[in-house]
């Protein structure tokens, strides 16, 4: 049973280790091509986040557009501008606020001059109130960024994140157009509101993966997007290093601000994570600027994420795995009881072959393997044991009627010889009382040759002719009797 136990577990030991090295490349190769996959679907989730702000900054850029070609042919009416303000918030769900800024002392009896409107709370509820003001934040417009650089420099684009100071209360990135009067002068600016956290919303709701998202960020390493509000409001990327952020999260956020495309880990929150992030470029479209942002746009994963499938098929196969095993191991087993069952009663009938019983049958099969080749001849030599049994019986039958004959013989012989015995026994005792007196007249006669008569003598020589006589008898009865066992001997030879 020990050995039967041990083939199962040797062949169910090879099989694991022969699925153990073909799932073992095969999940290497595997984790692989999912990596590839993981870093093809960034780059298309990439490509749709830049599609997806592209389209919205786009539609901004194209309201502004559309409402700076009617404003310059009414400048110098400073009423109209809070019409043209109102109409853009209007007409635009991405734009939460429009300010229109002259230049100091443009309109008489101005010092300052800017046309603002926008929705309560920054929201892009389009049933939300309007807020009409001649103001934005505590400072004058002539000192914030989006007025400016656009005024001074004739830059047209979009700003760095504004946040705290710059804004009330809200994050905000602003589309800034200067524009001319009828002489060609340099006069205002069109700044035009998006609010970051509605801007968040919008591309984060396409999630990338179960726990990804996306983020944006501007050169300075303000966030434009970003699933965290806290962050929204942050300065930058940088202030997190000084809240315990881990050292390559600054890594990551280096390599996206230098204008690089590619892939960084970093660790947060005590999990691995992955970025993947490219510059972001606005698509080139006829009668759009051809400038780019300083921005880069990137899609985090949490490892596991990336992974998920990859984890979820290798437990899946594992599972398959062990069940499979399980099911072979008792398929092996099942299949070795079948195997050895007629080995083990072939075993056993030896064994009580070995013990005696010779009269056990070793059965007759059809089986064309080992097995059946050996119970086949033992049968065979269990028949040819019979008949060398029986050949063994019958010379042992033989030899115990032999061993009658020759017990029968002794019996005889020893007969014989008590006879014969007994026979000595009596012709010599036969033969002394002749011999005594033949040795008594002898003795007699030469003793008293001189002193005896003549008649004496004779007595004494017929009593000595007389034994002698029967001396002759006695010894010729020996000799017929002698002649006559020698006979018997050789006829029982």
């Amino acid at each position: 049973m020990q050995k039967k136990y041990k083939l199962n577990i040797l062949i169910a030991g090879q099989t694991l280790l022969l699925l153990a090295v073909s799932l073992g490349v095969l999940f290497y190769f595997s984790h692989k091509a999912l990596k590839n996959e993981a870093m093809r679907d960034a780059e298309l989730t990439l490509e749709s986040t830049v599609q997806n702000i592209d389209n919205i900054l786009l539609s901004v850029e194209q309201s502004t557009g559309n409402m700076y070609c009617d404003l310059l042919e009414h400048v110098d009416e400073p009423e109209r501008m809070y019409v043209y303000s109102r109409e853009l918030v209007e007409s635009n769900p991405n734009i939460v606020g429009c300010a229109i800024a002259f230049k100091p002392g443009y309109f008489p009896g101005k010092d300052l001059f800017m046309a603002y409107v926008h929705r309560r709370a920054f929201t892009t509820d389009i049933k939300s109130d309007l807020v009409t003001t001649d103001t934005f934040t505590d400072r004058p417009y002539t000192e914030q960024a989006w007025y400016k650089d656009p005024m001074n420099k004739g830059w047209i684009g979009w700003t760095d994140p504004l946040k705290g100071e710059d804004t009330e209360n809200e994050p905000l990135v602003n589309f800034c157009l200067p524009f001319t009067d009828r002489s060609g002068e340099r006069v205002g600016v069109i700044s035009v509101d998006v609010s970051i956290s509605q801007l968040s919303k919008i591309v984060l709701a396409a999630k990338p993966s179960e726990r990804g998202y996306c983020v944006l960020m501007a050169k300075n390493g303000s966030f434009i997007v970003h699933p965290d509000k806290e962050k929204l409001q942050s300065k930058t990327v940088f202030t997190q290093m000084y809240e315990g952020a881990d050292h390559s999260v600054l890594e990551a956020a280096e390599a996206m601000l230098s204008g690089q495309s590619g892939m960084k880990r970093f660790c947060m929150n005590d999990e691995s994570w992955s970025v993947f992030f490219k510059p972001f470029k606005r698509v080139e479209w006829e009668g759009r600027s051809d400038w780019q942002l300083d921005w880069s746009v990137g899609v985090v994963y949490p490892d596991a994420d990336i992974h998920s499938v990859h984890n979820k098929l290798l437990y899946l196969v594992v599972a398959i795995t062990i069940v499979g095993l399980l099911l072979f191991f008792l398929l092996c087993g099942w299949l070795v009881r079948h195997e050895f069952k007629p080995l083990s009663l072939l075993t056993q009938l030896t064994q009580r072959i070995a013990a005696g019983n010779y009269d056990e049958s070793v059965p007759v099969t059809n089986r064309e393997d080992e097995v059946g080749h050996l119970q086949n001849r033992l049968r065979k030599m269990q028949d040819r044991l019979k008949e060398q049994t029986a050949d063994l019986e019958n010379e042992t039958m033989q030899l115990h009627e032999h061993s009658d004959e020759l017990r029968a013989a002794y019996g005889r012989i020893e007969e014989n010889d008590r006879m014969k015995t007994s026979f000595l026994h009596y012709i010599t005792n036969q033969m002394a009382v002749p011999a005594e007196s033949i040795d008594r007249s002898v003795t007699t006669l030469c003793n008293n040759y001189h002193d005896i008569s003549k008649d004496e003598i004779d007595k004494q020589v017929d009593n000595i002719e007389r034994k002698s006589d029967m001396l002759v008898e006695l010894l010729n009865h020996m000799a017929h009797f002698t002649d006559a066992e020698t006979g018997k001997e050789a006829n029982h030879d």
